[in-house]
């Protein structure tokens, strides 16, 4: 258990806008900053964060909260160890009991898994670094590929001993267990046997986004034709091959800043261009470019700089992957090395500046590159010419946005020496055709619902007054709940005649307190059961803070309501008005009207539920029988319930109807 001290040291320390923007391209918005959802596909940013209130909210998929909760939706932490994640990110030192057997017992599936693989990360290390076959096979292939120790150190890079068992019988001295061994692919389980799956492999962890060791690649280093050069540990839970990217973990943060990200194909490929000081750079270990890796890109940055090898061959296998590029409206160039030379090669023997400029100087745009890599094979033959400009106008159709489309129809259209309207025609046909087969395959979806008839006589869904009048009151104690301010109270006098009159006061109260003995003086409770629950946790916590600081509410709020918490704050920032000042229309704004507008809310919450009360009374008397049943009495309460209603009519300044 980590000690309470700890944890809000951990709150204290931890800035939102920081730890997302690890793993999100962030832009400011006014006071708030914008980026692409992580949990979703979008091209039009909804995910926001406000630096000043310590909370975020994703308005694609409706999640929302403080820091921790981000770290437990995004990397699938449990609350421990989004705490421990910003304590290692923060260098804070927490105050925890050790875990006992019992606690290891009880960790779920996913997270044992997690602890294998990281243990085993280490384990790894430790032979390549400390062992005298891991340094003398290991440790040497390692150098000889150029590679220091900071860089070695740096990506966790290993050694598996070629012997058949050694690490799965040290994992299982260890206490870690058989199953989860076997279930991420560490070790493989024959019967009553098990032995090791990288044996004599030099080994390069997959780390995700956060840095957790999901996976691991291993290179055989002998000429044996049986065994697969690069061996990669199977899918599991916890490592799915084609939504990481090898070294995300250490490029996310120059991605951001250098808003481009360079991809390309090998583990080596990207520690050689870490090492010579380009460190946005990511592969995509060797298989076919998914459209999860490229949102994985995506929420750092829309620009993609491909580097492909001098080989034709490869070149064309890989170029495929352009066009899911293309497709995810992201922007994509291409640069190519001279022949013989991989981005591992030519950045090994390349200084960082003339490196730099090489990049910058060959990197392509995907039209350019496309023209000069299948004209070769083109030559002086219409008919390859004819299926080259088709090609590559099939490319320019996965464009979503029509201005791109156009500027590379025109692009193309120079480049081939073709007329742009020969192009557009080709282009239209083609959308048109992905239109009429997304309609196809919409319309053969929906064959599987029966037909619906609108029904005029139907009644037409209302709105659910409660709720709503229940989501403000929430809303108002979350945004003005510790702000004093004048309310008006009235009180009956008796004057010397003995006649009873209104006398109207100005008192003070913070708003929480003139909402709690509003609803206390009614009894009245919250029916939502979301909303009753925040209520009682937000008065709770009004009260048992004498300098309150709904900051340290939000970053401190209970898991089970720190979604619906934050929507509400969230679309408060969201919902700005325009600046109507300029057009001479003068908006109230709520905050400088908090005290009426938490008595409107109040009183029309207590209308509506005196309403629902008469409403009830009335059905009860049509239910009941004149003969056998004297009504006088719920007739009376009738009345005097509609003499509330007036009451609360005049105290609004309106006269509300019923219906």
């Amino acid at each position: 258990m980590i000690s309470k001290s700890s944890i809000e040291t951990v709150f204290e320390t931890a800035r939102v806008e920081e730890v997302i923007g690890d793993f999100v391209n962030l832009k400011r918005a006014g006071s708030n900053l914008k980026g692409l959802s992580p949990f979703v596909d979008e091209k039009s940013p909804s995910f926001m964060v406000s630096p000043v209130k310590q909370i975020w909210k994703d308005f694609s998929s409706g999640k929302g909260g403080n820091v921790v909760s981000f770290l437990m939706e995004h990397e699938h932490f449990t609350y421990p160890e989004a705490i421990r994640y910003l304590a290692k990110k923060y260098n804070i030192e927490l105050e925890e009991t050790v875990q006992t057997d019992e606690d290891l017992a009880v960790a779920n599936e996913k997270e044992s898994m997690y602890l294998v693989s990281e243990f085993a990360s280490k384990y790894f290390q430790d032979i390549l670094l400390n062992n005298e076959e891991g340094k003398a096979i290991g440790l040497s292939y390692f150098k000889e590929r150029g590679f220091t120790s900071d860089t070695i150190k740096k990506f966790n890079l290993g050694y598996s001993p070629e012997s058949w068992d050694a690490f799965t019988k040290e994992a299982l001295g260890k206490g870690y267990k058989l199953e989860f061994l076997d279930k991420t692919g560490l070790s493989i389980v024959k019967e009553d046997k098990q032995f090791d799956r990288f044996k004599g492999r030099v080994m390069f962890p997959i780390q995700s986004m956060s840095g957790r060791v999901l996976g691991f690649g291993g290179r055989i280093l002998t000429n044996d034709k049986k065994a697969a050069k690069y061996l990669n540990s199977p899918e599991s839970e916890i490592y799915h091959k084609s939504k990481v990217l090898y070294g995300i973990y250490h490029a996310k943060q120059a991605i951001a800043k250098q808003n481009n990200c360079y991809l390309v194909e090998g583990y080596t490929d990207v520690i050689q261009f870490n090492q010579a000081g380009i460190e946005n750079v990511v592969a995509s270990s060797g298989t076919a470019l998914t459209p999860d890796q490229i949102r994985l890109i995506n929420r750092l940055t829309p620009n993609i700089t491909v580097l492909f090898d001098g080989d034709a061959a490869g070149l064309r296998a890989s170029v495929r992957g352009i066009d899911l590029i293309l497709e995810a409206g992201m922007n994509v160039r291409v640069c190519t090395f001279p022949d013989g030379d991989d981005p591992d090669s030519f950045a090994k023997k390349t200084s960082y500046d003339d490196l730099v400029i090489y990049l910058e100087e060959n990197a392509k745009d995907f039209i350019q590159f496309k023209a000069s890599l299948l004209m070769l094979d083109a030559k002086n033959d219409p008919i390859k010419k004819a299926d080259l400009i088709r090609d590559m106008v099939v490319s320019i159709s996965k464009i979503p946005d029509r201005i791109k489309r156009e500027i590379y129809i025109q692009e193309c259209a120079r480049i081939m020496d073709i007329s742009e309207d020969v192009l557009f025609n080709t282009l239209a046909q083609l959308v048109k055709k992905d239109l009429s087969e997304a309609n196809k395959q919409y319309k053969e979806e929906q064959k599987a619902f029966d037909v619906v008839k609108n029904d005029s006589t139907a009644p037409t869904s209302k709105v659910d007054i409660q709720y709503e009048l229940e989501h403000t009151i929430i809303q108002i104690l979350l945004l003005y709940g510790n702000v004093e301010e004048d309310f008006e109270d009235v009180v009956y006098k008796t004057n010397e005649e003995g006649e009873v009159y209104e006398h109207k006061e100005i008192n003070k109260y913070k708003v929480y307190q003139r909402i709690f003995l509003s609803l206390q003086e009614d009894e009245v409770e919250l029916a939502n059961p979301v909303f009753k629950t925040i209520y009682t946790n937000l008065i709770a916590y009004y009260n048992h803070n004498e300098n309150v600081n709904i900051e340290h509410y939000l970053q401190q709020v209970p898991e089970e309501i720190a979604n619906e918490v934050t929507t509400i704050v969230m679309n408060e920032e969201r919902e700005v008005l325009h600046n109507w000042e300029v057009k001479q229309i003068v908006v109230k704004q709520k905050n400088k009207t908090i005290a009426q507008f938490t008595s409107e809310t109040i009183l029309t919450l207590r209308w509506f539920l005196v309403n629902k009360i008469i409403d009830e009374l009335k059905q009860n008397l049509l239910n009941k029988s004149e003969e056998t049943e004297n009504n006088n009495e719920t007739l009376s309460l009738v009345v005097d319930y509609l003499g509330l209603t007036t009451m609360f009519s005049k105290k609004l300044g309106r006269v509300m109807s019923r219906h």
